[in-house]
């Protein structure tokens, strides 16, 4: 039986985690969709705590000052951390399309001993000393 590695990659476009339980690789699915969810989690937080340094920030420079340098230090703050888990999402995501398409093409692969050979083998061993 094999599976469609460019199938596994489309569900797991659709939905994290998705290619991995086609893939029968029941145990990954959850870790993508909940290290993706997470993730989210996290860039809502940070979005959040942005905007309302934002606001505040600008109320500041409204009262005709130059502005709470802390409201704008705490705004800055947040947009980096809101950016980084952007990027982080981005590269959950991408690690779960490329480990479904390399799961499905090493779906029918066997590890087991071969004891069918039949014939004899060379072992060779190599002693390195420093």
């Amino acid at each position: 039986m094999t599976k469609s590695p460019w199938g596994a990659v489309a569900r797991s476009a659709i939905l994290p985690g998705w290619g991995q339980f086609y893939n029968e690789s029941y145990w990954k699915a959850p870790i993508f969709l909940g290290a993706i969810g997470g993730l989210v989690y996290g860039w809502i937080y940070y979005n959040d705590l942005y905007h309302d340094y934002k606001d505040l920030y600008s109320e500041s420079l409204s009262d005709g000052g130059s502005g709470n340098q802390a409201y704008l230090s705490q705004r800055n703050l947040h947009l980096d951390n809101r950016d980084l888990f952007a990027i982080y999402i981005g590269l959950v995501y991408f690690l779960n399309l490329v480990d479904a398409y390399v799961d499905a093409h090493l779906f029918d692969f066997s590890v087991s001993e071969n004891k069918d050979l039949g014939s004899k083998e060379l072992q060779f061993k190599f002693y390195f000393n420093r």
